[in-house]
C-alpha cells in the first residue's frame, strides 16, 4: 500500500553480490562501488558499526570445497540489543560473515539480456509452480524445494522479459525439480521463487529430474542452484561457473566435512549425490547453443543479490577460511566434535512477510495491472499499482483467495481452500484511475437476463447477427430490445463495443428506472441527524462543546454529487439524556425551539416541519442552536442515560420525511435508565476460556436485533461515537450500528487534549465520505458455483440479498462459494456482483462489478493462484463470527486445523517426493502460517490481561468489514525504522520484520496496525536526533503523553511527521499516537504488536508456530 515507494536501487537489506573472480564485493567492508546508487537497505544488513569489517580476500570468494556443511547460527550470534547496532537481517559478529557465491546474482532489470538468450525467455510457457521448503531443527525438517508434479495450463507472462544473466538457466536441479517458476499467468514473479537454500535430498538422490521439471527460464527468474544435500555442495564447482549458495538454512547437527552426513537419519533422507553427476554442463533443458553456464563476461550487477522471497534468505554463516565465528561452533575444517544441543530454527530461514512485499513491489509495481485477461493474480494489496479496466472488476472492488478454483466439489473439499471474495462495491480509487461511467438506458433501464436477471456484461454472447444475446451465467437466450441493437463484427462483437461501459469494463453503473425504487416512486436526498449525549460526564469532559464547535464548520463538507453547488443532504439536531430533545431550526425562526419528549417508551417525533432542514437556508439558526447547546447543558447533573428511544427517534424522522439517512449517535455509557433497550452491567472476565465466553459476544437483549430491522427497512444507517469510562457493552449496542452497515469508533478514556485530534478526524471523514443508501446487493455467479456465506455490516431477510440501510467506501462483503454443479475449464467461472443503492443526492443507481476466474482439474494449478492476503481475511472473519456460538478454543483450533490441511493437501498432491521431515509450502502461500498465528493471537482469540470485553467486541465488528489491505496491515503491522529514512526522499524507509531482535537500542521506529501509531525510542538513541524530533535534550525528558510529535523546523522532524501523514491517509480511521520509550512501562502494549515474537498471553512466536503447523501437518500425512 506504501505511496512513493521507490524501485530497489540496492541489494534487498544490503545483502552483497554474490562473488564472481576478480570483482570487488560492493557493500562489503563498506566500501561501495564507484557509480553504484546507495542502497536504501544498507544500513541493515551492511557492516555493523563498531565491528571491524575484515576486507575479502581478492579473487574467488568461494568456501573451500571440501567444507560439508556450514551451520547456521541459530541463536548464537543474536543478542535482542547490541551495541545500538543490530540489523534487521541476518545477524553480525565479531567475525565478517560473507555471503557465499550464488550463481543468481540478480534481480529483473539489472542486467542486459544477451541476445543468444531470448530464445529461452519462455513467456507463455507453462511453468510447474514452485515451492519452499523450510526446516525445523526440532520437528526434523529438512531444507529444501520442489516443484509440483502436475502441470500447469499456459497463462499470460505479464510485463517485458527482464534480465536473465547467461550464467542463470542451463542447470536443472539433480535432485528435487526445484526452482521452477510459478505461473506465468501471475505475472513477474519475485526473483528467484523458490528458496535459495541448498536443498535437501529426496530419496531418490542422483536420479536426474523427471523432464517436465524445468522449463526454460521465464523472464525475471533466478535459475536453480544445483540441489545439494543439506548442506552446501561439497563438489567443486563446474569450470567457470560461479558456485551455487552454499548457506543452509535452519540449524542442523554436526555432519562430516565432506561425504554423507554421520549420526543423523532422521534428518536425512540420502547422502548427497557424488561429484561425478556434476561433472559437466548440469542436466536440464537444453539452452539455445549454450552447455553449461558461460564464465560471466559482465560485471556484477550493482548488489542484487538472489534475494529469497522474504522466506528463506541464505544464512550467512561463517566460512571455512574465517575459523569459526560464533561459539560453540564446531570448527569446520576439523573433524566433527560431539553433536550441540538442538538450537532453534533461525527466523531468517523462514518466510518473511517483509521480503515477500518488497519482492512482489519491485516484479508488480512499475507495470500498470491491465484486467483484460480471465483469472490473473493481482499485485499484493501492499505494493502501490495502477489498473487498467479492460474487462474485469479492479481488485480494489473485487479480490479473490483464489483466481484458478476447482472444476469439481470433491476436489474444493480435498484442497479445503475456501473460496470466496472480498467485495468492496464503492471503494475508492487513486486520482489517476477512472471512475466507473453512468450508463442511463432511459425507461426502459438496463438490459438484462430473462431468465436469471444478470445485466448486461463483456462476458454476455451476442448471436443471430445481434438480434439476440445468450447469457453467460445461465445460459438462456434473451431478445435483444430494438433500441439497444447493434450489429455485429467479423468476429461476433458489436460493433459499438468500445463505445458501451457494459460491454467494453469490469465496472461500470446504470440509472435505475422507478421500478428499482421503493414503492415505485423515485427517492428524496437522505438527510443527517446529529443525537448528542448530554450527560453529566458528556458534558464535564468537553466533548459537547467540542462537537457543537465541530459541527459549524463541519456542515459546509456534507457529501454531494461531483458537480453539484451544495449537497442535498439535510439536517437534523437532537440532544439527550434520560430524556430526549428535538431542536426546531426552521430557516424563518430568529432562535431554535427545542422541544422535550419525555415519554422514553413511546417514541414520537414532536415536529415535523423545521427539524430536518437545509443547511445554507437555516445556517444562521444552526449556529446559534450549536452556541447554545453547551450552555445550556453547562450544569447538568444528570448521569444516566437512554439508548434505543435515540435511534427509535432518528428511525422515526426518517419515516417521517419519507427519505433514507444516516444517525450520528455520540453516546458515553452503558443505558441504564428506565426505558426500551435498558441494559445492565454484565461484564465478566471469569467466562474467559469457558464454554459461557460467546455470550460475551452476543448481544444481551434481542431489542436492538428488532430495531436494527426496522432500521434498514426504512435506509436508516447509525454510526456510532462511543466515549467510555467503563464498561459499555459494545457487542449490545453495536448491533444496530453492525446490521445497517454503520461504523463504530471508540475512544476509551476520553480526554480532550489527547483524543481530540483522532476524534475529530474520524467524525470529518465519516461525515465527508462517499455513501449509498438504502443499499441492496446480490452476487450472481455462472452455472456450477453459487454465494452461500456472506460476512460484514449488514441485514439479510432472504439467503441472496445482503441489505444495508448504509454503505460507505471502506465497507467491504466477503461471499463464500460454493460447487453445486461441475465447472469446466473451457468457460471458467464468473461472478456478478450488482449493488442497487441512493446516491447522496438522492439518484437511485446500480453499480455493477464483474470478475471472471479460471477452472482447473489439477490441485497444483488451485495452489498456483491463490492470495494469502485474501485468505487470511476470509479466516479471521469466519473466526471471528464463529466465537458467537462456539467455545474460542474450538474456533482457534479448527483454525489451525484446516490450514493444517490446506498444507498438506499441497504437500501430498503437488509437492515432489521427499522426507517427511521437510516443510513443504505452496510459493503462494508461505507466509499462511506467519500471517493465520498472528489472526489467533488477535485480541479476539486470546485476549491479553489489560483488553475489556469490549475491546473485544469491537474488534470483532470492525475486523469483520475491513478490506484486505486493513486487516494485512492490522494482524501484521508495519515496523519502520525512521532513523534509517532519507530525510531528502518522499519514500517511506524499508520495513522490517516484526520482532524485537530487529530493533536495536540506538534507533527510533515506528509501528503502525491501522489502528495506532507506536513510535518506539531506544535507550540509546542519538541525542542530536531527540532534540530534533522531541524538542528535549534527554531520553528521559520525553514524555510519554505526547499525542503528536511537536512541530520543528528541522529535516528530520519533517521527514518523520511526513511518514506519519502518509500513513494516517492510507487508513480509513485516524490511528492514535502513542510514544514508547524502551524498558518504559507502555512497551509491554507495544510488543504485543511484535507478533512474530512469543505473546505475553501465551501466543506461539513465529518459530514455535510453524513447527506446530509441521507437527499437525505431519499428523495429517500419516
Amino acid at each position: 500500500m506504501s505511496v512513493n515507494q521507490q524501485t530497489h536501487t540496492g541489494p534487498p537489506y544490503g545483502q552483497p553480490q554474490p562473488g564472481y573472480q576478480g570483482y570487488q564485493q560492493p557493500a562489503y567492508g563498506g566500501q561501495p562501488l564507484p557509480g553504484v546508487p546507495h542502497s536504501q537497505y544498507g544500513v541493515y544488513n551492511g557492516p555493523m558499526p563498531g565491528y571491524q569489517q575484515p576486507v575479502p580476500p581478492q579473487g574467488s570468494v568461494r568456501a573451500p570445497s571440501t567444507s560439508g556443511t556450514s551451520l547456521s547460527s541459530g541463536h548464537l550470534g543474536y543478542s535482542p540489543f547490541g551495541q545500538g547496532d543490530v540489523q534487521n537481517g541476518i545477524p553480525a559478529s565479531t567475525a565478517p560473515m560473507q555471503r557465499p557465491p550464488a550463481s543468481q546474482p540478480f534481480l529483473p532489470g539489472s542486467a542486459p539480456v544477451p541476445v543468444s538468450q531470448t530464445s529461452m525467455l519462455q513467456q507463455y510457457g507453462p511453468p510447474p509452480a514452485s515451492v519452499q521448503q523450510l526446516s525445523n531443527h526440532m520437528a526434523g525438517m529438512t531444507i529444501g524445494s520442489t516443484s509440483t508434479s502436475a502441470p500447469p495450463p499456459a497463462g499470460l507472462g505479464y510485463g517485458p522479459p527482464t534480465s536473465v544473466p547467461p550464467v542463470s538457466g542451463s542447470f536443472s536441479a539433480t535432485g528435487s525439480g526445484l526452482y521452477t517458476p510459478y505461473t506465468a499467468s501471475q505475472g513477474p514473479l519475485p526473483p528467484s521463487v523458490s528458496q535459495g537454500l541448498p536443498l535437501a535430498q529426496p530419496p531418490f538422490s542422483g536420479q536426474p529430474v523427471s523432464t517436465q521439471r524445468l522449463p526454460t527460464q521465464v523472464p525475471g527468474f533466478a535459475s536453480p542452484p544445483s540441489s545439494t544435500g543439506i548442506g552446501p555442495s561439497s563438489y567443486p564447482p563446474t569450470t567457470g561457473a560461479p558456485r551455487p549458495p552454499t548457506m543452509p538454512g535452519p540449524p542442523l547437527p554436526v555432519q562430516t566435512a565432506a561425504g554423507p552426513p554421520t549420526s543423523q537419519p532422521n534428518h536425512v533422507s540420502s547422502p548427497p549425490p557424488p561429484p561425478s553427476t556434476l561433472s559437466g554442463p548440469y542436466p536440464g533443458p537444453p539452452m539455445s547453443g549454450l552447455r553449461g553456464p558461460p564464465p560471466p563476461t559482465h560485471p556484477p550487477q550493482p548488489g542484487y543479490q538472489m534475494q529469497q522471497n522474504g522466506s528463506f534468505e541464505q544464512v550467512r554463516g561463517p566460512q571455512t577460511n574465517y575459523g569459526g565465528a560464533y561459539p560453540g561452533t564446531p570448527n569446520y575444517g576439523s573433524q566433527p566434535g560431539p553433536p550441540p544441543p538442538p538450537k532453534r530454527l533461525d527466523p531468517d530461514s523462514i518466510p518473511s512477510p517483509i521480503q515477500v512485499i518488497e519482492d512482489d513491489r519491485s516484479n508488480r509495481g512499475s507495470e500498470p495491472f491491465v484486467t483484460g485477461v480471465r483469472g490473473q493474480v493481482p499485485p499484493l494489496v501492499t505494493t502501490n499499482f495502477l489498473v487498467k479496466d479492460q474487462g474485469n472488476a479492479s481488485p480494489r472492488y473485487i479480490r479473490c483467495t483464489s483466481y484458478n478454483i476447482p472444476c469439481t466439489s470433491d476436489m474444493a473439499k480435498q484442497s479445503q481452500v475456501p473460496l470466496a471474495a472480498v467485495i468492496k462495491p464503492l471503494a475508492t480509487l487513486p486520482p489517476d484511475e477512472t471512475l466507473p461511467y453512468l450508463v442511463d438506458h432511459g425507461e426502459s433501464g438496463p438490459v438484462r437476463c430473462n431468465r436469471c436477471k444478470a445485466y448486461m456484461c463483456p462476458f454476455m454472447q451476442f448471436i443471430e447477427g445481434g438480434r439476440r444475446f445468450q447469457c453467460c451465467f445461465c445460459s438462456c437466450v434473451t431478445e435483444v430490445p430494438p433500441h439497444y441493437f447493434q450489429h455485429l463484427d467479423h468476429t461476433g462483437k458489436r460493433v459499438d463495443f468500445y463505445d458501451r461501459p457494459e460491454l467494453s469494463l469490469g465496472s461500470y453503473e446504470f440509472l435505475a428506472t422507478v421500478d428499482y425504487c421503493k414503492n415505485n416512486k423515485f427517492p428524496s436526498p437522505p438527510a443527517f441527524i446529529f443525537m448528542i449525549d448530554v450527560s453529566y460526564n458528556a458534558v464535564k469532559s468537553g466533548l459537547v462543546r467540542l462537537i457543537c464547535e465541530e459541527l459549524k464548520s463541519l456542515l459546509d463538507y456534507l457529501p454531494r454529487e461531483g458537480n453539484m453547488e451544495e449537497s442535498a443532504i439535510r439536517v437534523g439536531f437532537v440532544t439527550y439524556n434520560k430524556v430526549l430533545h428535538f431542536y426546531n431550526v426552521k430557516s424563518s425562526l430568529a432562535q431554535p425551539q427545542m422541544m422535550v419528549v419525555s415519554d422514553v417508551a413511546d417514541m414520537f417525533v414532536p415536529l415535523l416541519d423545521g427539524f430536518l432542514v437545509n443547511v445554507n437556508e437555516s445556517r444562521t439558526v444552526i449556529i446559534s442552536l450549536l452556541d447554545q447547546i453547551p450552555e445550556m447543558f453547562a450544569d447538568t447533573r444528570e448521569t444516566e442515560t437512554v439508548f434505543g428511544p435515540v435511534i427509535q427517534a432518528g428511525l422515526e424522522a426518517l419515516k417521517a420525511a419519507e427519505c433514507a439517512g444516516k444517525l450520528f449517535i455520540f453516546h458515553t455509557s452503558l443505558p441504564i435508565a428506565e426505558a426500551p433497550g435498558k441494559l445492565k452491567n454484565r461484564d465478566d472476565k471469569k467466562l474467559i476460556n469457558t464454554d459461557k465466553e460467546k455470550t460475551l459476544f452476543q448481544p444481551q437483549t434481542s431489542f436492538y436485533n428488532n430495531l436494527a430491522k426496522d432500521c434498514v427497512a426504512q435506509g436508516c444507517c447509525v454510526d456510532l461515537f462511543l466515549f467510555p469510562n467503563q464498561y459499555l457493552d459494545v457487542a449490545t449496542l453495536g448491533i444496530v450500528t453492525y446490521q445497517t452497515g454503520g461504523s463504530i469508533y471508540k475512544y476509551a478514556y476520553f480526554q480532550l487534549e489527547t483524543d481530540q485530534d483522532r476524534f475529530l478526524n474520524d467524525l470529518r471523514r465519516d461525515v465527508q465520505k462517499e455513501v449509498g443508501f438504502d443499499a441492496v446487493m446480490r452476487v450472481r455467479t455462472s452455472t456450477g458455483i453459487r454465494a452461500t456465506d456472506f460476512f460484514g455490516a449488514f441485514f439479510m431477510s432472504n439467503t441472496t440479498d445482503v441489505e444495508m440501510a448504509g454503505l460507505d467506501c471502506d465497507k467491504t462483503i466477503t461471499v463464500e462459494f460454493k460447487h453445486d454443479d461441475k465447472l469446466s475449464e473451457d468457460s471458467g467461472a464468473l461472478l456478478q456482483c450488482a449493488l442497487l443503492y441512493t446516491s447522496c443526492a438522492g439518484q437511485r443507481r446500480l453499480r455493477i462489478h464483474n470478475l471472471s476466474l479460471n477452472c482447473c482439474t489439477q490441485l497444483a494449478d488451485l495452489y498456483r493462484n491463490c492470495e494469502t492476503d485474501t485468505l487470511i481475511n476470509y479466516l479471521a472473519k469466519y473466526a471471528y463470527r464463529g466465537v458467537l456460538n462456539s467455545p474460542v478454543k474450538t474456533v482457534r483450533d479448527a483454525l489451525i486445523n484446516q490450514c493444517a490441511q490446506i498444507l498438506a493437501c499441497y504437500r501430498k498432491n503437488c509437492a515432489s517426493p521427499s522426507s517427511a521431515g521437510q516443510l513443504i509450502l505452496p510459493e503462494c502461500m508461505k507466509l499462511l502460517p506467519v500471517y493465520l498465528n498472528c489472526v489467533l493471537k488477535s485480541d479476539v482469540l486470546q485476549p491479553g490481561l489489560e483488553v475489556t470485553t469490549d475491546d473485544r467486541a469491537y474488534i470483532r465488528q470492525l475486523v469483520t468489514s475491513m478490506d484486505v489491505a486493513e486487516t494485512n496491515v492490522f494482524f501484521y503491522p508495519r515496523l519502520l525504522p525512521v532513523t534509517k529514512a532519507d530525510v531528502d526522499s518522499d519514500s517511506l524507509p524499508a520495513a522490517i520484520r516484526n520482532s524485537e531482535e530487529r530493533l536495536s537500542k540506538g534507533d527510533i521506529y515506528l509501528l503502525e496496525n491501522g489502528l495506532n501509531i507506536f513510535v518506539w525510542v531506544g535507550v540509546n538513541v542519538q541525542q542530536g536526533l531527540i532534540q530534533n524530533l522531541f524538542g528535549v535534550s534527554s531520553f528521559s525528558q520525553i514524555s510519554s503523553t505526547l499525542n503528536t510529535l511537536p512541530v520543528l523546523e528541522n529535516p528530520f522532524s519533517k521527514k518523520v511527521r511526513s511518514i506519519i501523514d502518509m500513513l494516517q491517509v492510507q487508513r480509513s480511521r485516524y490511528m492514535k499516537l502513542i510514544i514508547v520509550k524502551q524498558e518504559d512501562k507502555l512497551e509491554m502494549l507495544f510488543k504485543q504488536f511484535l507478533v512474530e515474537d512469543k505473546s505475553l498471553t501465551g501466543g506461539a512466536s513465529y518459530v514455535d508456530f510453524l513447527c506446530h503447523m509441521h507437527k499437525e501437518i505431519r499428523q495429517l500425512l500419516s
